[in-house]
């Protein structure tokens, strides 16, 4: 049932989460841009602060798709792949990006998207405004 719920509703719960992370970045006095990817790690929804920067869309993106398709923060990707880790090259792929402020959105431990938020000024600030996001639609997705 939840799933027919979530196919039904994935436009809105997208634009709840974005709003939700730009207001809380916004609090915080950031003009962020946030996007939300899909299963397959395309581009759902791309929701942008009035004055934040043409670059953060991008970033944005690239953050949530980084998410959805390892499973992890994008800034604990950063970390898992850095120097010369067994892992390393996978920043070599396209679309993906070694910062902070994408997260997977998961139902259970069931993969269904990418939450990404670009802009702050520290990559840490981004990831809490995207915390912010999933909570806003957090009892949807259990």
């Amino acid at each position: 049932e939840f799933r027919r719920v979530l196919f039904r509703s994935s436009l809105q719960l997208a634009l709840t989460m974005a709003q939700a992370a730009i207001a809380s970045c916004k609090t915080d006095g950031y003009d962020v841009t946030a996007a939300v990817v899909d299963r397959a790690g395309d581009l759902k929804l791309l929701l942008r602060a009035d004055s934040a920067n043409p670059h953060n869309a991008d970033l944005a993106r690239r953050k949530a798709y980084t998410a959805r398709t390892y499973g992890l923060p994008s800034l604990q990707w950063a970390k898992n792949t850095t120097g010369a880790s067994d892992t390393a090259g996978q920043r070599q792929l396209v679309d993906v990006i070694a910062l902070g402020g994408g997260l997977p959105i998961l139902v259970g431990t069931e993969r269904i998207g990418g939450l990404g938020v670009s802009g702050a000024p520290v990559q840490e600030a981004d990831e809490k405004c995207a915390k912010a996001g999933l909570a806003a639609v957090a009892s949807a997705l259990k």
